[in-house]
């Protein structure tokens, strides 16, 4: 798996996804560099890597279904959905106002099992959200999985709400 993680780091690093300067977080603090998930995410050969990894490390008896946050996390659960052949949910940042206006998108069932994907997290937050919208609508989520994790929190705030976050690279294995 080590081996695979290095392949990991070196896919992001060949394709310039850390990137430094001044920068903006969607948490609204400033950081001299920026994880550009977008550049990974939308690379089918990074994509697919990804999906190889998290697909690995589910157990497909205890899963029910994947979800994550639109728009970042799509692609990725996505591609793991296809590779595992467990369904997948689409989770909303706020309910549209016309057809359904279901916040969740995709056949969660009460008591459903849900691992949660995300593409970068900081503090973990928009990834919290994501994860009481499926508590809230019924489904079960103990663990996600994030692609690059900052290292500035969000592992202990999701271990707060009773979730394990399993990053598969610290973004210091890039420094």
């Amino acid at each position: 798996m080590e081996n695979t993680k290095n392949q990991l780091i070196k896919l992001l690093k060949d394709n310039h996804v850390v990137k430094y300067g001044k920068f903006t977080l969607s948490s609204g603090k400033e950081s001299n560099y920026y994880v550009d998930m977008k550049r990974a995410i939308t690379d089918p050969i990074i994509l697919t890597k990804v999906a190889e990894i998290i697909s690995e490390k589910l157990d497909t008896n205890d899963v029910d279904k994947i979800a994550g946050p639109a728009l970042g996390a799509i692609p990725i659960v996505t591609a793991v959905s296809i590779l595992s052949s467990i369904p997948m949910l689409m989770i909303r940042k706020e309910k549209k106002g016309y057809g359904t206006s279901e916040l969740i998108e995709g056949d969660l069932q009460e008591g459903d099992k849900v691992i949660v994907l995300e593409d970068v997290t900081t503090t973990g937050g928009s990834l919290i959200k994501a994860v009481k919208a499926v508590s809230e609508n019924g489904g079960l989520v103990k663990k996600a999985f994030v692609i690059v994790d900052r290292d500035e929190g969000a592992i202990d705030n999701l271990k707060k709400e009773g979730i394990e976050l399993e990053p598969l690279v610290s973004v210091n294995d890039f420094f």
